[in-house]
């Protein structure tokens, strides 16, 4: 959660907090001594300041501020605010040098990630919690949120009525191709890369799309809206497309987030190797195997005592059958 305190702004996390007495789980603010520790400092807005950006509207005079900031990476790594919801800005997240761990390892490559989108303020949420949230923190990765509408000429919409008729609206292709450049011509040369729209007519993506997007040093990422976006885009740029599955959302934020989170995990350091290692679709049609915990019985329904054997020989060959059986299932469903 973001929170303003007066002259020292502070990132803090909210943490699930156990009431030992009463055994009961609340969502809370971390203990101010766990905050301290953990709190990502803020620097306060400032239009000379390109990795902290916070900009209004556009016609509002700081669309052409907007701008220069898209395009100029200062590799800082400060947390921007998104304060509000009337303001563009633009969000460049990751920690200074001094604020890494003792001992790590600031010179590893790191994954880029760019969003453009019309609603920065969904984001928030899960670049700075949660596992996404720690691998900024760690240098895995630096995500930034553009708004579309901060690339809009004042007084401009950044979606028009398709030509030919029919309904809902379509995604300009200045805003975008105005956005796009300015990130490709701050990024490195030769850097492997991809552009990617959320569109629900394009491909399903699966995990060997999130094995290749960990595999990049940038990926842009669009949310698609409405009737979709100016075709002429896909003649410009190499856009791929991708969506969540044969259904129609709202908007391509809930997908670009479900990318980024898939694509985040897979970053070395990001969670445990192990934990990658023997989970759902690692091998091709691989579905993991069913877990239990405490307690051992449940409403008159036991764990399978193989579990609680010690025989750690007999729990891997129950887990590779149950996995077989689950892949079977699912192939068959």
């Amino acid at each position: 959660m973001l929170e303003r305190i007066r002259g020292h702004p502070r990132l803090e996390q909210q943490v699930t907090d156990v009431d030992d007495r009463g055994n009961v789980a609340r969502i809370g603010l971390e203990r101010r001594k766990e905050g301290e520790r953990r709190a990502v400092a803020i620097l306060p807005a400032h239009e000379h300041d390109a990795a902290f950006v916070v900009r209004g509207r556009a016609g509002s005079g700081a669309g052409r501020l907007g701008e220069r900031a898209l395009g100029q990476g200062q590799g800082i790594g400060e947390v921007a605010a998104l304060e509000g919801c009337g303001g563009c800005r633009e969000r460049r997240t990751g920690l200074p040098s001094e604020t890494r761990e003792p001992g790590e390892d600031t010179h590893r490559s790191m994954l880029r990630i760019d969003v453009i989108t019309l609603f920065p303020e969904m984001f928030a949420p899960v670049i700075g919690l949660s596992i996404v949230g720690r691998a900024v923190e760690r240098g895995l990765v630096e995500v930034r949120v553009h708004d579309l509408v901060a690339a809009c000429e004042p007084g401009a919409r950044a979606d028009e009525r398709p030509y030919g008729g029919g309904p809902g609206m379509v995604l300009r292709i200045e805003p975008l191709a105005r956005t796009l450049d300015a990130i490709l011509s701050a990024a490195a040369p030769g850097e492997r890369r991809r552009i990617v729209l959320t569109a629900a007519a394009g491909t399903p993506f699966v995990q060997a799309d999130a094995q290749a997007f960990a595999a990049l040093e940038r990926l842009v990422v669009i949310c698609g809206h409405y009737e979709g976006i100016d075709e002429r885009l896909a003649d410009l740029y190499p856009v791929e497309s991708f969506s969540l599955g044969d259904f129609v959302l709202t908007g391509g934020e809930i997908p670009a987030l479900a990318f980024l989170d898939a694509t985040v995990r897979l970053l070395d350091g990001a969670i445990a190797e192990d934990s990658r290692s023997e989970e759902s679709f690692v091998a091709p049609g691989a579905i993991d195997y069913p877990s239990y915990t405490r307690p051992p019985t449940f409403r008159g329904i036991d764990v399978p005592a193989v579990l609680l054997s010690g025989d750690h020989r007999a729990i891997a060959e129950w887990r590779r059958e149950r996995s077989r059986a689950r892949a079977i299932a699912r192939k068959n469903a």
